[in-house]
């Protein structure tokens, strides 16, 4: 197969063309695998584009609304936030500092000697799954392997860095699966593997000022290559991770990342696999996407029920995987089922961290469902696997709100608008993007946002109203065309309340006492 010098870049990680020679780009295609191994557990898709426009989303998926997370892995046994691994060979970064100054410098000390501290000694997964199951959540979420390379599966191709052979020296994939079968929870697996190549390069780095400038950090050391990867001399370094293309490297690689995510499909057998980024590698990746789904039509009688989550909205178009916004909205009504992901304080524990309120977490949901989407959120674990007080305050005020309003969330669909309310009704900046979270305005009483589920309508009012409230929308002048209210109720109420509909909207009022926290929910039938 003849290389040509464009391709060559794209093997070795698309390193600029200057920093090569004619040696490294032959170096480059003389280590190229030209007969890549994707082979995939047969059934009805095929590793194409085209074959995979044919998959559609599983109702369940379009019921269950609301997720739970557990991003959690050997960087939250420091419990000092996102990117541990990496950001310890940052030079002058919080995390680089507190380790050297805890633990020592990383050309002694580094990400590997953290690992075998991660203990778990508190995991109780059918316990936290029960508590999940509880506040509302329809499927668990357990992580898979993280940027880190570190495997939490009894992991074939990679038999030494993995949670079985090191640190809780248990099965954390498995005791996970486990749990949710038992608890009747859809079981999902998140793996960011992919940009692992690029990611991780901090590690071979060395100080930039310092008694210790220009000696290599641990990463370097050969011995370590299946933690920290083999990377080539010509590799182009960054402390910058953003300036590097992560969907070029190394064919080896690629395929590596292929056997490691279909070992971990064929045994765990998901019914979502969450993707930290598209479908990468093209035909690596889609022949994963392809066994993920050929995985679940054998486990259920040839119709697939798995979901594959991509952040690239040119994935999703047609068929192929749900387009996922990571700390992110869509804009308006998007005619596919999409899904937030986010957490409520960092994703990696953080013993510092400041988590999302009760009301910010129930409102995130409401809004989200009322634009079609689904909410997956992440409880970060610490290190010893129990979430921790504020964690449970969280999660109790979820369960209490749902047991309550939770028949307009689930099953539920559309309306003919999401909303309606200053925010609501603002002009939008853009169609939705990725990590818009942070610019949410608070939602308060004068918004409200729509479900239905057949002949009902859901009106959530997103804060406690003085005595009266005033749908406008279901005004009878209204260009919405609006039906006929023939009865509402207020969900947590036991009592009846007193409404109108006319020309202004629909009015109702308020009893004396609120039936819950946060955002009530009227029944219009």
């Amino acid at each position: 197969m003849k290389i040509d010098r464009r391709r060559a870049l794209s093997l070795i990680g698309g390193a600029p063309a200057l920093l090569l020679s004619k040696k490294t780009v032959a170096q480059a295609i003389a280590g190229a695998v030209q007969n890549p191994n994707l082979e995939i557990v047969p059934g009805p898709f095929k590793g194409t584009r085209e074959s995979l426009r044919e998959w559609q989303i599983p109702d369940w998926y379009r019921d269950a609304k609301f997720g739970i997370w557990a991003h959690w892995g050997p960087q939250s046994a420091i419990e000092y936030g996102d990117w541990y691994a990496r950001n310890m060979y940052v030079q002058g970064s919080k995390q680089y500092e507190y380790h050297a100054k805890t633990y020592g410098h990383p050309t002694k000390v580094g990400y590997k000697d953290v690992i075998p501290t991660w203990k778990a000694d508190k995991f109780d997964p059918d316990h936290l799954l029960g508590l999940y199951k509880k506040a509302g959540a329809k499927y668990f979420c357990s992580m898979g392997v993280h940027h880190d390379g570190f495997d939490l599966w009894d992991s074939k191709y990679q038999p030494r860095w993995n949670a079985v052979n090191m640190g809780p020296k248990r099965d954390i994939v498995g005791a996970f699966r486990k749990a949710a079968d038992k608890h009747g929870l859809r079981f999902a697996l998140s793996e960011h593997l992919a940009p692992s190549y690029h990611w991780f390069a901090t590690s071979h780095m060395s100080d930039k000022t310092g008694p210790l400038a220009g000696v290599p950090y641990d990463g370097a050391d050969p011995a370590n290559a299946d933690l920290y990867h083999e990377l080539p001399k010509y590799y182009p370094y960054s402390y910058n991770y953003w300036l590097v293309n992560d969907r070029q490297a190394p064919e080896a690689w690629k395929q590596h990342y292929f056997n490691r995510i279909k070992d971990l499909i064929d045994k765990y057998q998901p019914d979502l696999l969450y993707c930290d980024g598209d479908i990468f590698f093209e035909e690596y990746g889609l022949a994963l996407v392809a066994n993920l789904y050929n995985v679940s039509a054998n486990r259920h009688g040839g119709r697939c029920e798995a979901v594959y989550t991509s952040k690239l909205p040119s994935d999703c178009e047609t068929g192929t995987c749900i387009l996922d916004w990571e700390r992110g909205v869509a804009a308006g009504i998007p005619a596919n089922p999409w899904q937030t992901d986010t957490c409520i304080g960092e994703w990696h524990y953080n013993r510092e961290a400041q988590y999302k309120s009760p009301k910010y977490v129930i409102d995130l949901l409401v809004d989200i469902v009322s634009r079609n989407g689904n909410l997956m959120l992440n409880f970060p674990l610490p290190n010893s696997g129990e979430l921790d007080y504020e964690e449970l305050v969280v999660l109790d005020e979820i369960t209490k709100w749902m047991a309550i309003n939770s028949e307009g969330i689930y099953g539920t669909r559309p309306w003919k608008i999401f909303g309606d309310g200053p925010v609501a009704n603002a002009p939008a900046t853009s169609g939705g993007t990725r990590f818009n979270e942070s610019g949410r305005k608070d939602l308060t009483a004068e918004e409200a946002r729509f479900t239905t589920k057949g002949d009902t309508l859901y009106a959530f009012v997103m804060g406690w109203p003085d005595k009266l409230v005033l749908i406008k929308p279901l005004a009878t002048s209204s260009h919405l065309s609006p039906p006929k209210v023939r009865n509402v109720e207020l969900l947590g109420y036991n009592g009846k309340v007193t409404w109108i509909q006319d020309e202004q909207g629909l009015t109702v009022v308020m009893p004396e006492h609120k039936p819950c926290e946060h955002a009530i929910a009227l029944k219009i039938s």
